[in-house]
Order: C-alpha cells, then structure tokens, then sequence
C-alpha cells in the first residue's frame, strides 16, 4: 500500500490529508484519510520539518503503518546532497527507517541533486528524492503514476483535497 501526503496550514491549525493507493498506475485512491491537527508550530526557515513532520506523524497514526510501503510527500527528502535533511529524512528516520520515502518537489532548491520527472507536455519538471529506493526507480514509478499532466492524477487530487 502506499500513501501521498500532504498538509494545509490556516494560522495555528493544519488539516493533513491521506491518498491511500495500491498500485503506481492506480486511477483512482483505495482510500482518503484526513485528520485536523489543533495546534502547530510557526514556521521556521530552514526548519520547515519542526511544523509539518508531526502532522504526517499524526495522520499516519490514523491509518497505521504496518501495510504501507511508500510514503510520498510534497517537498523533498534531503536538501542539497544527500548529507541535508530534509521533511523526508526526518519522516523516515521517525519510522525507523521501515518505509521507503519518496519527495515530489515542484520548485527546485538550489544544489540539489533530484532526478527531473517530465511529464505530460509540461516542460516544468517534478523534482524526485527519496530514501529508502533507489532515486531513479522512485522517479520511474512517479513518471508512471495515472495522468496526462505534469502532476499524477492522484497527487492533484491530494492537493485539491488538502486545500478543500
């Protein structure tokens, strides 16, 4: 099983959503997941994980993690080389290192070596880290995922749920 997710912020409150899937090429989610955090801490520069990691931490108690193999976030593993944590090091390293993490970034952080996914006709790329598989297979599943767009059909719908 796999799940994408992501989190919305509004002032001191954050809704943190769940696409639950089975396969790569799924259309449509198994399953989606929500739960509202009452309180989370300010963002911070260059500490973005100190806000978002428990928020993923607490939807994922909600789902469990025993049948899940990948996670995919919005935003990237590490930052620069693969010494820099980034929200996706952090989320693994809480799970012991038992679930594989796939970052799916829409702008690039300077430095960085994510493979570039185009898809569809976009001539913007995904930016794709991860940890736990190979980067370049992570980058073939999501260039796989269902869509004929830049963004897989089910990380749009994410999105459009998290913001909803």
């Amino acid at each position: 099983m796999k799940i994408a997710i992501d989190v919305y912020y509004d002032s001191r409150k954050a809704k943190a959503v769940g696409v639950i899937f089975n396969e790569w090429e799924s259309e449509e989610p198994h399953e989606i997941i929500t739960t509202l955090i009452d309180q989370v801490e300010d963002y911070e520069p260059g500490k973005f994980y100190k806000r978002e990691l428990p928020c993923i931490l607490e939807l994922l108690k909600k789902v469990g993690t025993d049948n899940i193999d990948t996670i995919i976030i919005d935003g990237y593993v590490y930052l620069g080389d693969i010494t820099k944590a980034g929200l996706g090091m952090y989320l693994y390293n809480s799970l012991a290192g038992k679930i594989s993490i796939i970052g799916v970034a829409k702008t690039y952080f300077h430095e960085n070596s994510a493979v570039e996914v185009f898809r569809g006709t976009s001539k913007n790329p995904l930016y794709i880290t991860s940890v736990g598989v190979e980067t370049s297979e992570a980058a073939m599943y999501i260039r796989n995922m269902h869509g004929n767009f830049r963004m897989p059909k089910l990380l749009k719908l994410l999105d459009n749920e998290t913001r909803k």
